[in-house]
């Protein structure tokens, strides 16, 4: 997926209808299934934060376009007005453009804030939380990292899944049980044997197998001997 910032509040991106078929998704399924084209579109936002820092709280306006080999959206970032009659868009000169709130919009902004409660995708625990996602090409690099850290993983979450031949491991911090400079550390050591990734936790969740729920360092270790 192609991914260009246009500017604070508007993000471009392009995905091929390959790209959409190898994240699980049927081309037809894009344009008849309204809950897998939600499902698509905010797997593509997860990326898009990711690598942009682009993050979603409010309402957003979108545009999508149709091209021979995929489609071009782009996503602006907006909000309503006080008197909730209009959608205010701020344009790159630093102006203010209203826009009434017809039907459509409404059902779009009631679908984006009122699934938050029935999200069943696992979600970070508290916005607060540090948690990075990891690869391993290679389950022996999971077995020799887990063996440094042998302090009953406390503070962390850690969660083993594998997907497309490769081992994922989801790993969140504990503001209140790690100071910054012990999540850092912590952090530097695990990218010492995994690497960085784009895939999102909504992918990993659904397609995703889970090897270890949680306490993945200490069960690793409970089933295979160091070899350092």
């Amino acid at each position: 997926m192609e991914i260009e910032r246009i500017n604070e509040n508007t993000v471009k991106f392009y995905i091929s209808y390959m790209d959409i078929e190898d994240r699980g998704f049927e081309r037809e399924e894009i344009w008849y299934n309204r809950e897998r084209s939600e499902q698509l579109f905010w797997q593509m936002m997860d990326e898009v934060n990711y690598k942009e820092d682009f993050n979603v709280d409010g309402p957003l306006w979108i545009q999508v376009q149709a091209l021979e080999k995929g489609l071009e959206i782009i996503v602006t970032k907006a909000q309503i007005s006080k008197n909730g009659d209009s959608i205010e868009l701020q344009t790159d000169d630093g102006n203010t453009v209203d826009f009434p709130v017809d039907k459509k919009i409404e059902n779009m902004l009631e679908d984006r804030f009122g699934k938050e409660d029935d999200e069943e995708v696992s979600e970070p625990d508290s916005d607060e939380n540090l948690w990075i996602i990891v690869s391993f090409k290679d389950f022996e690099d999971v077995i020799q990292l887990s063996h440094y850290f042998t302090n009953d993983d406390v503070g962390t979450i850690e969660t083993l899944y594998h997907y497309n031949d490769i081992y994922y491991l989801y790993m969140e911090f504990s503001e209140e049980d790690l100071e910054e400079e012990e999540q850092e550390n912590m952090i530097s050591k695990v990218f010492e044997f995994g690497n960085d990734t784009d895939i999102t936790i909504h992918v990993l969740s659904e397609y995703g197998k889970i090897i270890f729920d949680r306490n993945t360092f200490s069960e690793v270790r409970s089933h295979f001997p160091a070899n350092i």
